[in-house]
């Protein structure tokens, strides 16, 4: 499906935007009941969970999830946005068609029916999904090996850096440190999956802790 925008600027604001995932979200046919679980946006994508059931109690049956103790199915959804000139639109995908985006909270992953076939796009969808929230959040002076060297603008390569900040008016941004050279660079949060701590600031402040962390290592 492509995009969809609404020309009349009815959407411009989040609480419309998430009014408008969950109407989405909730319909009904003849035989079944779709309703809005919880949903989340990141970014500027809204990842949502949708209960089905059915409307004479019968468990649900399909071919792609494992109908739940009480009869329902619960799937994931993926609702990618933007603004173009004012008008609010929105692309949707169901996580079993693959979509791309795959940031969903794992709170919300949690609400979600098993999967019957662990090969199933839905299933790479949601390890995805378990890989990005497993990214760390680096700590002020934390030291990290990189799980593959990182090319950078000028061409030269990085790959052991520090976790450091600057500072841009009143706010501070994170950036990295290079080891080798002491320059100051941004790094994307994909670029730190699969990093490895090698040594914590928190370590290096306490004798004890560091005994702690060098035991773990």
């Amino acid at each position: 499906m492509g995009w969809l925008f609404y020309t009349d600027c009815r959407v411009k604001s989040y609480a419309d935007e998430k009014a408008e995932i969950a109407r989405l979200c909730t319909f009904e046919s003849d035989r079944r009941k779709t309703e809005l679980v919880k949903a989340c946006k990141v970014g500027s994508t809204w990842y949502a969970a949708a209960r089905v059931t059915s409307l004479d109690g019968t468990p649900v049956e399909g071919t792609t999830y494992i109908t739940d103790p009480d009869g329902s199915i619960t799937f994931g959804a993926v609702f990618l946005t933007r603004y173009d000139d004012g008008c609010w639109g929105y692309k949707d995908m169901e996580e079993s068609a693959g979509p791309v985006e795959s940031r969903a909270p794992l709170s919300l992953l949690a609400l979600l029916s098993d999967l019957k076939d662990p090969d199933s796009y839905a299933h790479a969808w949601r390890q995805r999904c378990r890989d990005w929230a497993a990214i760390p959040d680096y700590e002020e002076g934390d030291k990290i090996r990189l799980a593959a060297p990182v090319t950078l603008t000028d061409g030269s390569t990085c790959q052991i850096v520090t976790a450091t900040h600057y500072r841009r008016g009143r706010q501070k941004r994170r950036c990295y440190r290079i080891e080798e050279t002491g320059v100051l660079v941004r790094l994307s949060r994909a670029s730190l999956a699969g990093s490895e701590l090698l040594s914590s600031a928190k370590g290096a402040a306490s004798p004890v802790l560091a005994e702690f962390l060098a035991r773990r290592n």
